[in-house]
């Protein structure tokens, strides 16, 4: 169907308006457009083009999912998503649908999403003739007595048309007769007949009389119905019931109970006996759900609840009440009770949610529109306004629409899913009546993930100890990040920096890119290599791809692979064998020789210890086990052989010992012989003398010099150590070793020992401590435990303390090595 080309103009400048409200308050307001279609038309009338008066590109329909959404059951029309028109989806019946209301209007709401917007569009159902009047009761009979005077008026039953306007109930016709006519009362919306007395009844002549009324509306053609009037003619009674007032008005709760007496009615006749008798009744012209709510006690005249009243279906009732007398005949007294039904608060909210987005990214800005939603309430008044919110703190809000009671759900702070996956959202509308009614609506929304976390590391730098000799190709020790995205965005894979040339120790390292492991494509010498540097980069999936990377520090952990090396005895040849010449008449305790020896590992490993494994008599020479040095364990006697074959074991303390010998042939000559050869010696190295001097100088210059600027960097980092942290040198009351260097100190409830080549016995290596620190028994109880970063402060310290006596230690070894080469005795 058309538009009403009336309305035409006021369409245009309404749309014009909420135009302007569209662009203030957001998408979703819209102008308001009117239509009119017949009742009754066929399916697929075309009601207008909603898509071009909304200015909607049509084109775009389909993709933008153009529709009608519909709050009841029956979708009265529905839209074209080709062409944009509105057109009738299903039989529309104006008396069912608006009651014989005035105006019978629909409200449409038409959605178009991306973006989404709601329009809201009037269609009103005008009416036509298609039912024809109709009386309640086909019959309907009169007594009336023959003193009846002219002029009375008896009221007849009032038809009913569904039909509204020009095609209600126009006017009542009365057959042709002698002695009555019929008179119309307009009473509100109804035109109530009566039939009135124009001329005295003889009961002698006629005492029945039959009479047809007709009931015409205003429709073109016209339709009518009939009523048959049957008037019997009594006598005498001539006096009719009476109420003091035509019209009666009370005002009762919808909520009122059952059986509640809500009005007393009270008429009189002035007759006597039984002509004055009265008794009540509800006239028989009433709308038929008025028997079902109300009753009236024929005797007392109480007007009692039957049914539930409910404000919402209707909100004014009207009683015609007659009374009749019982004389004969019988004469009637008419009234109407109009009671007014007061609204109370009895229903609560009710909250539509007309279009819902359940999943919003986390990057999404503020303001962004997840959901629309309408709220309803079938009280009237302050009962119907309601307050909406969320009940809970989430970074959501509702924005109001320009319509009242709709509301669109937006986000008004930034998401995280890392921090909530998950909101319930609920919405609370609570109306405004007394007690206040809510209705509660949870919308469950989830954060999809973007890649807006990078990779981390647990701990950063990373230190690992590693044994020398590892087995080449195999994964020594993994890295390992955490992501906390999802999905592809989670998915960290790692590489290595290289940096420097192949040569560069980066080269032979390798890691899985899936799971962090690291492999050493050769194996490590901890004489070689004590300590490296590298760094790992973890990437994740996403796009854009997010990186961190992490600092690993390897320290090589010695192990027993080096065997001792005799320094001395050495022959010209190479071989660990000497020749001592000492005097016969030496005395016990005379000292022999010294073995020398080196190991170029360090700790237990590198902790020398001296036997005798083959002698000529063991009474004759002792060896010390710490020092080698061989010493006379008593004088020597005539019988005593002239030579003796020393054969020395030398072996460290590793877990398993590695060993070297050295021989040793002493012989035993006579006083004057061991002067004579001590001559020769010295002549010999006479002039080798000037030459050792000046060699030892400059290593007894270099090595003091090394040790004095050892104890300057010793004491600056005494001087500048933590004040929590408690450093003392502890005097180890057990040491029995031959160490070169020994440095004790206690951190917490451990006592640490820094040493060079050798350590006491009964000591044990801390892991991280680059096998030069040992941790003591400790002989108190625990005082408390070192933070963490203290304890890093403490492992700094330990690799500055082990640089330092290594420095010590790899110089005491350039003298006894120079010294080894200068003079054959050391």
């Amino acid at each position: 169907m058309r538009t009403d080309r009336k309305t035409r103009p006021r369409v245009r400048f309404w749309f014009s308006f909420y135009s302007a409200l569209l662009m203030l308050f957001g998408k979703q307001a819209s102008a308001q457009i009117r239509y009119s279609v017949p009742e009754e038309v066929k399916h697929g009338t075309v009601v207008g083009n909603v898509a071009k008066d909304l200015g909607l590109d049509i084109t775009s329909l389909n993709d933008r999912r153009f529709r009608v959404v519909s709050g009841t059951k029956d979708a009265f029309f529905e839209v074209n998503q080709d062409n944009g028109a509105l057109y009738v989806h299903s039989n529309i019946d104006r008396e069912e649908l608006c009651q014989g209301r005035g105006v019978c209007l629909l409200e449409l709401k038409i959605l178009v999403e991306n973006p989404l917007e709601m329009h809201h569009v009037v269609v009103e159902i005008t009416d036509v003739n298609d039912h024809a009047p109709n009386f309640p009761e086909k019959q309907q009979m009169f007594e009336i007595g023959e003193q009846t005077l002219p002029g009375r008026r008896f009221q007849l039953h009032t038809a009913r048309d569904p039909d509204a306007g020009v095609n209600s109930i126009r006017t009542y016709t009365l057959s042709s007769n002698d002695h009555f006519e019929i008179d119309i009362r307009q009473s509100d919306e109804d035109k109530i007949p009566f039939l009135v007395l124009k001329k005295p009844l003889d009961r002698e002549q006629k005492t029945n009389h039959s009479l047809l009324v007709t009931a015409v509306d205003g429709g073109k053609p016209k339709k009518s119905g009939t009523l048959n009037i049957s008037i019997v003619v009594l006598d005498i009674n001539d006096n009719r019931p009476t109420f003091i007032q035509d019209t009666y008005q009370i005002t009762i709760q919808e909520n009122v109970a059952i059986g509640t007496s809500v009005f007393l009615m009270n008429a009189t006749d002035p007759d006597e006996g039984a002509n004055g008798e009265i008794e009540y009744s509800l006239a028989k012209t009433l709308r038929r759900n008025i028997y079902d709510l109300f009753e009236l006690d024929k005797l007392t005249g109480v007007i009692r609840i039957k049914g539930q009243m409910d404000y919402e279906e209707n909100d004014v009732y009207k009683l015609d009440i007659e009374a009749f007398d019982k004389g004969t005949p019988p004469l009637k007294g008419e009234c109407r009770v109009i009671i007014k039904i007061k609204d109370v608060n009895d229903n609560p909210p009710d909250i539509e949610v007309t279009s819902l987005s359940d999943t919003v990214a986390e990057d999404s800005k503020p303001g962004t529109v997840i959901s629309l939603i309408s709220l309803i309430d079938k009280d009237s008044g302050v009962n119907g306004k309601i307050i909406s919110s969320l009940t809970s703190e989430v970074p959501f809000e509702l924005k109001p629409s320009y319509k009242e009671n709709i509301y669109s759900v937006v986000t008004k702070g930034f998401l995280d899913r890392e921090q909530v996956s998950h909101y319930e959202i609920t919405i609370k509308a609570t109306d405004c009546g007394d007690p206040p009614l809510s209705a509660f609506k949870t919308l469950n929304i989830q954060i999809s993930d973007v890649n807006d976390n990078s990779p981390y590391f647990s701990q950063n730098p990373l230190q690992f100890y590693l044994s020398e000799n590892n087995v080449a190709g195999k994964s020594i020790f993994f890295v390992s990040a955490t992501d906390n995205d999802l999905n592809d965005n989670a998915a960290v894979s790692y590489h290595i920096v290289r940096e420097g040339g192949q040569n560069d120790i980066m080269s032979f390292l390798n890691v899985n890119p899936d799971n962090g492991h690291i492999t050493a494509l050769k194996s490590f010498d901890f004489e070689r290599v004590k300590t490296f540097q590298f760094h790992v980069v973890a990437s994740d999936s996403g796009t854009p791809s997010l990186s961190s990377n992490v600092t690993v520090n390897v320290f090589i952990l010695d192990q027993n692979d080096n065997a001792p090396v005799i320094l001395y005895p050495v022959s010209s040849n190479g071989s660990a064998e000497g020749v001592e010449e000492i005097p016969r008449n030496v005395n016990a305790g005379h000292l022999v020789t010294k073995v020398r020896a080196y190991d170029a590992d360090i700790g237990y490993n590198g902790w020398l210890l001296f036997s005798l494994q083959q002698v000529t008599d063991h009474s004759l020479f002792g060896l010390d086990r710490y020092t080698g040095q061989i010493r006379t364990l008593r004088s020597f006697t005539e019988t005593d052989e002239a030579e003796h074959k020393l054969l020395i074991l030398v072996k460290d303390n590793g877990n398993v010992s590695l060993s070297a010998t050295a021989t040793v042939i002493v012989k035993v000559v006579e006083p004057k012989e061991a002067f004579a050869a001590s001559d020769v010696k010295s002549s010999t190295k006479a002039d080798e003398d000037s030459n050792v001097t000046f060699y030892l100088m400059i290593t007894v210059g270099s090595v003091s010099a090394l040790f004095l600027i050892s104890i300057i960097v010793l004491i600056s980092m005494q001087c500048s150590k933590s004040t929590d942290f408690t450093s003392k040198y502890i005097q180890e009351p057990n040491y029995d070793g031959t160490l070169c260097h020994s440095i004790q100190y206690r951190s917490g409830d451990k006592r640490y020992m820094l040493v060079g080549p050798r350590m006491s016995i009964g000591s044990t290596i801390v892991p991280g401590s680059h096998a030069n620190t040992l941790m003591l028994p400790d002989r108190r109880s625990a005082t408390g435990e070192v933070r963490d970063f203290l304890m890093s402060f403490c492992r700094l310290k330990m690799q500055t303390n082990y640089a330092i006596t290594q420095l010590l230690v790899d110089s005491n070894i350039i003298i006894f090595t120079l010294m080894a080469k200068i003079q054959g005795f050391l």
